[in-house]
């Protein structure tokens, strides 16, 4: 998601705000995992950690963050037509419920008058606070900056988290930060406690592609994976020495010559039930949603369910129905626990299909965003917690 789509959507998450937040949940009521907002602001707590309002999917859960622990230049002048916006996103979740977070302080220029925002302000380079987060215990740990100036505002928004257990009783676990850019890794790792970049083993991308990211990196067998979702997905083990990329095509008949410019809203890959699994929607009646896994040897997909949404609720009295001129399904997220279930938006409501049965089983009304990012809460976050202190950087 770009810079400009985060502006765009601030004041939808800024009504969502209004409501009161907790992370204090009974361990017996709260879900197994929850649906979050990518898309976040900050606030003017003087909490120490981040609040997270958890809901039950389809609702969206939210996730604030204090002002105070931003990394913040300059305030522009007060009667400037510049205001300045602390804009974050959920960049990616680990395999057990970290989530690595990014938050821009962004200058956006508009009529001070109206106070309507028009753009980002060309002449302020960002400052960028990166965080990892646990969502039950709000804890935030701050990453080191990387590089400076321009250099450090490209880097980080297609970043992806992954956990490794430690192998004796007592010992901490690894964790490491990373992005894929070509022949070359920038990653963080909790034993290193900085930042550095790794050299691939060789591998080269068909001609006319460029690696780019399509939505949240994810976890899954050990390594991190990106998707282009005009393409295939490519994997890598960011604690290797030298990583050595997979790719894994998408199913045929998928893979598309030019990039679609709407891909990331109709295509989505993630791990739901154990397997890493495509699904896509078509843009036009009677959209058609189709989804894959990949099968056991890694280097195909089963198709597994394909699915008429027009003909699925053209019999029921649904609340987003009927659909205004040029709304579409889009795909919100997949259910990390049930390979049969996705979560579509259309208009302003989220959607549970379950494409097994063929069926809507809840929906909800959200405030305008496309993405969100599903996120387990395994009982074990309760006691997990990152130490940084100096050089050391722990994650028990």
């Amino acid at each position: 998601m770009s810079l400009r789509r985060l502006l765009g959507l601030s004041a939808a998450v800024s009504d969502r705000l209004n409501h009161s937040l907790s992370t204090s949940t009974d361990a017996y009521s709260r879900p197994p995992w929850i649906l979050l907002d990518q898309v976040m602001l900050t606030t003017g707590s003087a909490a120490l950690g981040a609040t997270v309002r958890i809901a039950e999917p389809p609702r969206f859960s939210a996730l604030t963050v204090p002002a105070l622990l931003v990394d913040t230049g300059a305030a522009p002048p007060p009667n400037s037509d510049v205001t300045q916006l602390l804009i974050g996103r959920i960049c990616s979740t680990s395999a057990d419920g970290l989530l690595f977070l990014i938050v821009y302080d962004l200058h956006a220029t508009g009529p001070n008058h109206v106070r309507r925002l028009t753009g980002l302000d060309p002449g302020h380079t960002p400052d960028i606070t990166r965080f990892l987060c646990n969502p039950l215990t709000g804890q935030l740990t701050r990453l080191p900056a990387i590089g400076a100036g321009r250099e450090k505002f490209g880097c980080g928004p297609h970043m992806g988290v992954l956990t490794q257990a430690g192998r004796a009783h007592g010992d901490p676990g690894r964790l490491a930060v990373a992005e894929l850019q070509g022949n070359m890794m920038l990653r963080f790792l909790s034993d290193r406690a900085k930042w550095e970049v790794a050299v691939t083993a060789p591998w080269q991308l068909p001609l006319a592609r460029t690696g780019r990211t399509d939505q949240e990196a994810f976890a899954f067998g050990g390594r991190l994976w990106w998707a282009d979702l005009s393409w295939g997905a490519v994997s890598a083990d960011p604690f290797s020495d030298r990583p050595e990329p997979r790719f894994v095509e998408l199913p045929r008949g998928s893979v598309v010559p030019a990039r679609p410019e709407r891909a990331a809203g109709y295509r989505r890959m993630g791990v739901s039930e154990g397997r890493v699994r495509y699904v896509e929607v078509w843009e036009r009646e009677p959209f058609v949603l189709s989804s894959y896994a990949v099968d056991d040897e890694g280097g195909g997909w089963t198709l597994e369910h394909r699915v008429v949404l027009s003909r699925l609720w053209a019999d029921g009295d649904h609340p987003w129905l009927p659909l205004p001129e040029k709304t579409m399904p889009q795909i919100g997220a997949l259910d990390p626990l049930n390979g049969n279930v996705i979560y579509l938006t259309v208009g302003m409501h989220i959607i549970g299909v379950d494409m097994s049965k063929e069926e809507v089983i809840g929906s909800s009304l959200h405030n305008g965003s496309t993405f969100c990012v599903p996120c387990m809460l395994p009982p074990s976050l309760e006691s997990t917690r990152i130490h940084a202190a100096g050089n050391r950087f722990n994650w028990y």
